[in-house]
C-alpha cells in the first residue's frame, strides 16, 4: 500500500504559516503524473517551489521576534518568506525521479523558523507511490 504521488500544485501547511500555501514544480524531472509535473524530495527550494504561507506567526523568526518585542510581547504576525534548508523527508525511496526519491503525501519539510511543512493535498489523486 502506498500513498499519493505529489504533483504541482499540491495544498501545503505550515505549522506557524496563517494560510495555505502551493507547491510549484517545474517540469526538470520530465516525469508527470495527471498531466502535472511531478515533485521530487529536492523540490524545496524557497520561493521558487515552496511559496509564502501568508504571515509567520514563529516566535524563533527574527522579523516576528523583533515585531513582538516592539509590541510589549504581544506575539505579532509578521510576512512569511520559508526558509527551507534541506529537501523533504522522507520521500518514496524506492521511486526515483530525475535521481531522487519521488515526493509523497505523507513526506514533510522543516523551516529554519522550526515551523513543519506538511502536504495537504498532492495535486492528485490517482497515482500512488510505494
Amino acid at each position: 500500500m502506498g500513498c499519493q504521488q505529489v504533483c504541482s500544485g499540491a495544498t501545503l501547511q505550515c505549522s506557524f504559516g496563517v494560510s495555505p500555501s502551493t507547491l510549484t514544480v517545474l517540469p526538470t524531472n520530465l516525469v508527470n503524473t495527471s498531466s502535472m509535473p511531478a515533485a521530487n524530495i529536492m523540490d524545496y527550494v524557497p520561493m521558487v517551489n515552496v511559496l509564502s504561507f501568508g504571515m509567520c506567526q514563529s516566535p524563533s523568526n527574527p522579523t516576528v521576534a523583533a515585531a513582538t518585542a516592539a509590541a510589549l510581547g504581544v506575539l505579532t504576525p509578521m510576512p512569511c518568506i520559508p526558509v527551507t534548508a534541506a529537501p523533504w523527508t522522507p520521500g518514496a525511496a524506492t521511486v526515483l525521479l530525475g535521481g531522487m526519491p519521488a515526493l509523497d503525501a505523507t513526506s514533510t519539510l522543516m523551516c529554519s523558523w522550526g515551523g513543519v511543512i506538511s502536504i495537504t493535498m498532492a495535486g492528485q489523486f490517482t497515482t500512488m507511490v510505494p
